[in-house]
């Protein structure tokens, strides 16, 4: 009965573990951002008006409540349903990615955008008019460009952190395109046995031969 090598039996677990972690993190983050998300608009429904904006730094942030139909901007505005599938295609994707997970920032990123895009995905599956034409609770409002909500700042700050991530050269594994030396600038290359045994007087320097 043949037995596995050493170094087969403990590489396993040390790709899986930290995996794992990444996985769990990813997890946390999701069901943080969706709990903060829904919460708020919960917050925001028995709160807010839709006629009245109550400022919080005065014309450059307040509160505003806005059954929003499309994306951000109001932009899609009549295209809810496909509004809706486009979410669901998100998640799915990034459930799938996060098998392959091997950076935190990678992992940051993809709960913060997994959390954001379910926080805005129950909305228009469970709220007026119907199932899947949904109108999502925003109600921060950002002077007079547009009004958000929780989701919408997990999702911004998810699309910074891939930005980085890909201008740092860091794949979803946690491996990076272009392969850098451990320790810096490549050391010097070490002299050759020949070298030490002649010294500073080579075969042909002056004197070598007598």
């Amino acid at each position: 009965m043949s037995s596995m090598p050493a170094d087969e039996l403990t590489v396993a677990p040390t790709r899986s573990g930290p995996r794992r972690r990444l996985v769990v993190l990813v997890v946390v983050l999701t069901v943080g951002v969706l709990l903060v998300d829904q919460l708020t608009k919960v917050w925001a429904l028995a709160n807010l008006l839709e006629t009245a904006r109550r400022p919080l730094l005065g014309d450059l942030l307040g509160l505003r409540l806005v059954f929003n139909p499309g994306a951000a901007l109001s932009i899609a505005t009549g295209m809810t349903w496909v509004l809706t599938l486009i979410a669901c295609a998100v998640v799915v994707v990034v459930v799938r990615v996060s098998r392959r997970l091997g950076s935190t920032g990678w992992a940051i990123a993809l709960g913060l955008l997994l959390g954001g895009a379910l926080g805005n995905l129950v909305d228009r599956l469970i709220r007026e008019p119907g199932f899947g034409r949904g109108h999502v609770i925003d109600f921060i409002a950002y002077a007079n460009v547009f009004v958000g909500n929780v989701a919408d700042i997990a999702i911004v700050t998810a699309a910074a952190l891939v930005v980085l991530q890909a201008l740092r050269g860091i794949r979803l594994d946690g491996t990076r395109e272009h392969t850098e030396p451990e320790h810096g600038s490549p050391k010097h290359a070490e002299p050759a046995p020949a070298e030490l045994e002649h010294g500073e007087h080579g075969p042909d320097a002056p004197g070598a031969d007598g």
